[in-house]
């Protein structure tokens, strides 16, 4: 039987960095679905589609999957790479807006669902304990203080020159989605009741990755 990994948290918490690092200590498959809301959010605001009714039309025929590409996970809508594209600030703000919908929710679960029923996963997003896995093997709520989040993300776009946003303006931004992903009626961001909380507000990514890698081998019994 396949083993699931659930890491759960706010924006900016390193969820992806860590769960691939993690994934691939184990040699099991990383599933990033963040990036699978953020590329309907990039698909919707290319159709210009605003209200619920609108992105819920704008999804019949939309095909979103991941590809491996030299042993990088890459996200494609249709055949066009959009790994990149998805990840500048007004995506990832539409991206809580859009997540929040019954219908893009329900679009994505039954793909990330069959993924994890296929192979062992890690898998990465805001309620894969709760809604998309409660019953995974283990399960991780991985968090830090809003300022460490907005800075790792205003390091990372500016290496990436993906944005000329200021740190406060990121930070703001942190907050505003935190407020959005915490009370949104479906499927609100939580801790699962069964969840470890891991806290690396004052941890380098060293020292975070040796912490889940802890905790995992904890939970399996290894």
């Amino acid at each position: 039987m396949p083993t699931r990994i659930a890491i759960d948290g706010p924006s900016g918490a390193g969820k992806s960095t860590l769960a691939k690092r993690i994934a691939a200590n184990l040699g099991f498959v990383y599933v990033d679905t963040g990036a699978l809301y953020r590329s309907i959010s990039l698909a919707m605001l290319r159709k210009n589609a605003v209200s619920d009714a609108e992105i819920e039309q704008g999804l019949d025929g939309l095909e979103i999957s991941f590809r491996h590409i030299d042993g990088q996970q890459h996200v494609f809508i249709g055949e066009e790479d959009v790994s990149d594209l998805i990840r500048t600030p007004e995506v990832t703000m539409n991206a809580s807006r859009v997540s929040a919908l019954p219908a893009v929710r329900a679009f994505l679960l039954e793909l990330q669902r069959k993924i994890a029923s296929e192979q062992s996963v890690v898998m990465d997003g805001r309620d894969i304990g709760t809604v998309v896995l409660p019953d995974a093997e283990v399960k991780i709520y991985l968090t830090a203080s809003a300022g460490k989040r907005a800075m790792r993300r205003f390091l990372e776009m500016q290496e990436k020159h993906i944005s000329t946003q200021t740190y406060e303006e990121v930070l703001a931004d942190v907050i505003r989605r935190d407020q959005q992903d915490m009370t949104r009626e479906t499927a609100p961001l939580k801790q699962a009741e069964d969840a470890v909380l891991a806290d690396t507000s004052e941890l380098d990514l060293s020292g975070s990755e040796q912490l889940l890698m802890k905790i995992v081998k904890e939970k399996l019994g290894a």
